[in-house]
């Protein structure tokens, strides 16, 4: 069980067995298969025609779901031998997973082979990894910023990563050749790849990704349930990310906390100073800390605009 306490950074092992180049990709295997997981397969399967995806999970009725549905070439009941052979496993859980997952893994994994994951934390993840998966692979923490509050394989799309950008979070020694597979494989799906370390990554994504759930679900928890029928356009917007699956997101809050809690202190004391201005009827203020993030998201728009990252 995850305990909440000061996260330790550990880096992954260096190997000397070779990567797969990919041109030599064969098999994909994706274990966890809800939108991020199965838009995963689908994606392989529309842009790597001759590479053959693999799918798991634990849950039967999903299984049952995913072969319906054609999701992958083959769903397997087995999670050992859904990684047989494979070049590269993802895995698409829920992140307090990876580390029972990579247990249940490492000795079925083949030399070479390359795990990644698709959460929203880096750091925990590779502290896992240094301590479960064998010497002979590489772990490499990837982050594609693509999907929606709606979850479940039914929403899973072949487009879902077009244009998404995906952070790759190597470490200093994390072998560089396997690094380049992943970049190209990402990319193949559709994503703009930029790579980062695990810190950074965990400190951006606390501000611009974890602190805006947490604020949209403390504003929906501040508000009365009967006055929020009278929620407009506005509202919805704001709080739509508050609608995302809590299990999911307990997971990315718990493994961020330290980078989480700092956003928290920054977020209340700017709530701070709003209310400061408006208790003491200072409008010039009122106007100028409004006139700020009128500003600062301008900026941030046109340059979305100018990297078609928005429509």
């Amino acid at each position: 069980m995850l305990k909440c306490g000061r996260l330790l950074y550990c880096s992954t092992i260096k190997s000397h067995f070779k990567a797969p180049g990919m041109q030599n990709l064969r098999k994909i295997t994706v274990i966890g298969l809800g939108l991020l997981g199965s838009s995963v397969c689908l994606a392989v399967s529309r842009a790597m025609p001759g590479v053959k995806t693999a799918g798991f999970t634990h849950r039967p009725s999903t299984r049952a779901k995913a072969r319906r549905l054609k999701v992958a070439d083959i769903v397997f009941d087995d999670i050992r031998k859904s990684v047989a052979d494979a070049d590269i496993v993802i895995l698409a859980t829920p992140i307090c997973t990876f580390e029972q997952i990579f247990s249940e893994i490492k000795d079925a994994l083949p030399p070479g082979c390359i795990v990644t994951d698709v959460g929203s934390t880096k750091i925990l993840p590779y502290k896992w990894a240094a301590k479960r998966l064998p010497k002979s692979t590489y772990y490499i923490g990837s982050h594609p910023i693509a999907g929606s509050e709606q979850r479940g394989i039914e929403f899973g799309r072949d487009d879902l990563f077009d244009g998404a950008l995906c952070i790759l979070t190597p470490t200093k020694s994390t072998n560089r050749g396997a690094v380049n597979v992943l970049k190209k494989f990402w990319s193949a799906l559709g994503c703009f790849v930029k790579v980062m370390t695990p810190a950074t990554h965990d400190r951006i994504f606390a501000n611009v990704s974890h602190l805006p759930h947490i604020t949209a679900a403390a504003l929906v928890n501040a508000s009365n349930a009967q006055e929020l029928k009278l929620a407009g356009k506005g509202f919805m917007d704001s709080s739509r990310i508050a609608s995302g699956p809590a299990n999911i997101w307990a997971d990315v809050l718990l493994t961020n906390a330290e980078n989480i809690s700092r956003g928290i202190d920054r977020l209340t004391g700017e709530l701070s100073k709003f209310k400061k201005a408006i208790r003491s009827r200072d409008r010039r203020k009122v106007e100028k800390l409004l006139e700020s993030a009128v500003s600062k998201r301008h900026s941030l728009v046109k340059y979305k605009m100018s990297r078609k990252e928005l429509i």
